[in-house]
């Protein structure tokens, strides 16, 4: 009986700083939302004549600055300042969300599409991320799966800037779209098993999660559903 007492208070604990961190990625990332939203409308009304003439060095650029930044939050991520890179990143995220939204604002129907990733986006990140929380099952086991998932998801990407095949970039849209859906389950299972401690680098995550959803999301319906003049 002493054994067991003095167990369960740990075990106690333990749960209780889980659920703390997991209240408090929530917390971010629903403030992450706001300089996400201030850097589309910045981003939207950028000049991105470059990255329409050199799409491939744009975009080596884009994901040069978003690397970049990454490792800032990452290395920062246990004061406060490592708060202030992470809004400064998502700010950036929302302005290089620029370019295609402009696209898909010059469709008869883009801003429906817009809403309608949106929305799509926010139904599949509130529900897995009540089933892996209500749930608790340990979505560990699809770690090495996943990354290897995206280690082929980028080479392909990579791939296809060169060749440009649309039939390929819906398929990478496709995939992505499911790819990170699943990571949102196992993200959010590592947070709620302990595998993340720190709540910068649980909400970094999430984000990053629910922004390629997105992009992907609004890429295939603007391929699928786009209303061209």
């Amino acid at each position: 009986m002493q054994y067991q007492t003095q167990s369960a208070v740990p075990i106690s604990l333990v749960a209780t700083e889980q659920n703390k961190v997991l209240r408090n990625t929530y917390l971010m990332l629903a403030l992450t939302m706001i300089p996400t939203v201030i850097g589309a409308f910045v981003g939207m009304s950028i000049n991105f004549s470059f990255m329409a003439e050199h799409p491939i060095m744009g975009a080596l650029l884009m994901f040069g600055a978003m690397m970049g930044m990454l490792f800032a939050v990452t290395a920062l991520r246990n004061s406060v300042w490592g708060v202030v890179a992470l809004l400064g990143f998502t700010f950036v995220a929302g302005v290089f969300l620029g370019p295609i939204l402009q696209v898909a604002l010059h469709l008869k129907n883009g801003a429906q599409l817009i809403a309608m990733a949106a929305g799509g986006t926010g139904i599949i990140f509130f529900s897995l991320a009540t089933l892996a929380t209500v749930t608790k099952k340990d979505f560990s086991f699809m770690g090495k799966f996943l990354f290897i998932g995206l280690i082929l998801l980028l080479v392909a990407s990579l791939a296809n800037m060169f060749f440009q095949v649309p039939a390929m970039s819906l398929t990478i849209s496709a995939i992505a779209v499911l790819l990170f859906s699943a990571y949102i389950l196992f993200d959010i299972s590592q947070i709620v098993h302990g595998g993340e401690t720190n709540y910068v680098m649980a909400t970094l995550t999430l984000f990053l999660d629910i922004y390629n959803i997105f992009v992907n999301l609004l890429s295939l319906l603007m391929a699928l559903s786009g209303e061209r003049d």
